[in-house]
């Protein structure tokens, strides 16, 4: 577990309103999952996000999930994080998950990809 994990809510540094409102959040329908060759804990996702288009993302759900089960699934999705190439693939941004069994956080009713979450 790295320093920042085992940090409680008190020991984290607030962050503003403002610099929170930076973050594009947004809904996002999982279109394709692939294994990442040679990554035990990765797999390559390509999500549709409405309007910003088809992103691709790695993942290090492969434990917790199969690729079939994901495809057609909306979740949470954090589009403005910096890109950052993870065993050959290109991640624009990062899927939401809660938990040690990286439980994907989704929307509770229907909304359609892009959504943003406010």
């Amino acid at each position: 577990m790295s320093d920042e994990e085992a940090q409680t809510p008190d020991e984290k540094t607030s962050i503003s309103y403002d610099e929170f409102m930076k973050l594009d959040i947004r809904a996002a329908k999982i279109v394709a999952v692939e294994p990442i060759e040679g990554a035990d804990k990765l797999l390559k996702i390509t999500l549709d996000v409405g309007e910003l288009g088809e992103r691709t993302v790695a993942a290090g759900i492969k434990a917790w999930y199969d690729p079939e089960e994901l495809v057609g699934k909306t979740v949470t999705y954090l589009a403005n994080l910096e890109p950052r190439k993870l065993r050959g693939v290109v991640s624009q941004g990062m899927l939401l998950a809660a938990g040690e069994n990286a439980a994907l956080l989704s929307p509770e009713k229907p909304v359609a990809p892009g959504a943003v979450v406010r």
